[in-house]
């Protein structure tokens, strides 16, 4: 069915601090809205109140009609303990819940004892029905197998009913997720960070399917090239500020619109500024030659002279008037309140000495990952190389990263890594930073010969302040173990920075301040990365493409 959603004066947050106020939003069938952010600024708070999993601390959510299918797709970065990819795409299509609804309505007309009080089983049953049949319950264990297939999972019905998620490869995991969408029938889709993990296949993929909704969408992104593809208007969060807005028009409309219009604001409470300065200048001057004048005429004036003495008070009444009168075009001003500067995440790779001229070496290497198979490969990495390494999801890329590094052992064939190559890395999983270790001592475990005060200052730096480096490392989202990563660069010196996704997780702002840093870095670059924008920004001189075991280098 055509559905609409509309927010009204809605306020958000978590706990008693509110993050977002006098929200305004309708998302009508077609619209297909992205909510942009700085991590914190309340973007997932916001797509769980139009979801109705929370309530809004103000305002109000409304469907119409009320009975329209809104999904709600989570960022899930945990996969669940023994659930079944049939299982897991049966939860996320909210299949599965519209089933237990109509078994449970089913249950219940067959005996009225088991009805909640004051409600017709029959009706019950009949709204129940009407889901199930909407959520596409009724095909959806023959349509999994062949969208799975579309996607290159080989999955039969009875592999899809068996396999645990738990067991797949994050991008095969990534690809479940993905078909979980593709499966879906709802009348108006929240999507959180939907890109995260996709492959380029993948994320072509998702903008076709996010371009062809007949109903609205609203989702939470960090990729700049799939808002650009894919939204119709950006509704921004802005935390500095304490604003929310709406901008029509597509992410590049909202880029230059928002420039414009800070540009403006700036420009407003600088004239502001200017002015008032001017004015309390003027009114200071008006000031000292009022007392001055007094000084001079109690000086010059004897005291039985009353016709002076009465000039000069009129002369001092006269400036004091002046000053009273600018005193009141001071308070008459309109008071314009200076935009406030975002916090900006601003660093640079730490260096250390140069590295051997050959960096690594692949010479015909084999290596076997359970049935997969890469190579075999003969590849090597020179001093200075700034390498981009592209590729389909479980094409090889971790593989042949763990390789370059010694990490795994050929089992046919050679690798070496060169001398005095200092690695600096950011892996996929961030598993350089987990466990129950708090975040202030598991970073100086990294890095010894820094001081206690001077890793809290540089975590700081990074948005991690005092309630985080306490916290166990496992407890900590995933963006925010991106930044300790990215911290953990500063603090080391790297000749080799090896990067695999690093935009995952992290918000705009800090994929453009990586950006900045990886232009300044003159070390060894490998970059792994499906984000479009990012492998057109930075620097790259070789490119390596890994397919089906094969590195062709274009």
């Amino acid at each position: 069915m055509t559905a609409t959603l509309v927010a009204q004066n809605v306020a958000g947050g978590y706990g008693h601090r509110i993050l977002f106020d006098s929200l305004d939003l309708t998302v009508a069938p077609g619209d297909v809205v992205g909510v942009v952010g700085a991590n914190g600024a309340g973007k997932s708070t916001l797509l769980r109140l139009l979801a109705g999993v929370d309530a809004p601390a103000a305002g109000s959510v409304s469907l119409a009609p009320s009975d329209a299918f809104v999904g709600w797709l989570p960022q899930e970065h945990e996969r669940v303990v023994g659930e079944t990819v049939a299982a897991y795409i049966g939860r996320r299509t909210g299949c599965a819940q519209a089933t237990n609804d109509m078994d449970a309505a089913a249950a219940a007309l067959a005996d009225p004892s088991l009805a909640a009080d004051g409600t017709d089983p029959a009706d019950v049953y009949s709204t129940a029905l009407d889901r199930w049949l909407a959520s596409g319950a009724a095909d959806l264990d023959e349509r999994i197998p062949v969208v799975l297939a579309e996607l290159g999972l080989e999955l039969d019905a009875g592999s899809a009913v068996h396999a645990r998620m738990t067991d797949l490869s994050g991008g095969q995991a990534a690809r479940v997720g993905l078909a979980a969408l593709l499966l879906s029938r709802f009348d108006i889709v929240l999507l959180d960070e939907p890109t995260n993990d996709l492959d380029l296949d993948g994320l072509e993929r998702l903008e076709a399917f996010v371009r062809g909704l007949r109903g609205g969408a609203v989702l939470v992104s960090h990729d700049r090239e799939f808002l650009a593809r894919a939204v119709t208007r950006v509704l921004e969060l802005d935390l500095a500020q304490g604003t929310n807005r709406v901008y029509g028009g597509g992410y590049e409309a909202y880029l230059e619109e928002r420039a414009t219009l800070r540009r403006h604001l700036r420009e407003k409470y600088d004239e502001f500024a200017d002015k008032k300065a001017d004015l309390v200048a003027r009114a200071r001057t008006q000031r000292e030659w009022s007392s001055q004048g007094v000084r001079n005429a109690m000086k010059k004036s004897p005291d039985n002279d009353k016709i002076k003495r009465k000039a000069s008070a009129e002369s001092s009444e006269k400036q004091a008037q002046k000053v009273r009168q600018m005193e009141s075009r001071i308070a008459r001003l309109d008071e314009v309140e200076e935009p406030r500067k975002e916090w900006q995440l601003e660093f640079t790779i730490g260096s250390a000495p140069r590295s051997s001229s050959v960096v690594s070496t692949l010479s015909s290497a084999v290596l076997n990952q359970g049935s997969f198979t890469l190579g075999p490969v003969s590849l090597q990495v020179n001093a200075g190389d700034r390498i981009g390494i592209t590729g389909p999801n479980g094409a090889g890329k971790s593989t042949l990263l763990r390789a370059l590094l010694g990490r795994q052992t050929p089992d046919e064939g050679s690798a070496s890594l060169g001398a005095s190559v200092e690695i600096g890395e950011i892996d996929q999983a961030r598993s350089l930073l987990v466990g129950s270790a708090p975040l202030a001592d598991a970073f100086e475990a990294l890095v010894p010969e820094m001081a206690s005060g001077e890793v809290r200052t540089l975590l700081a730096k990074f948005g991690l302040r005092a309630d985080h480096v306490t916290r166990p490392v496992g407890e900590l989202s995933p963006g925010e173990r991106t930044r300790a990563a990215l911290a953990l660069l500063q603090a080391r010196g790297v000749n080799l920075l090896v990067l695999d996704e690093p935009t995952n997780h992290l918000d705009l702002p800090a994929i453009e301040q990586l950006e900045q840093a990886l232009e300044s870095y003159e070390g060894t670059l490998l970059l792994v990365t499906h984000d479009r924008r990012m492998l057109d920004t930075v620097r790259i001189d070789r490119r390596w493409q890994v397919e089906q075991g094969r590195v062709t280098e274009g």
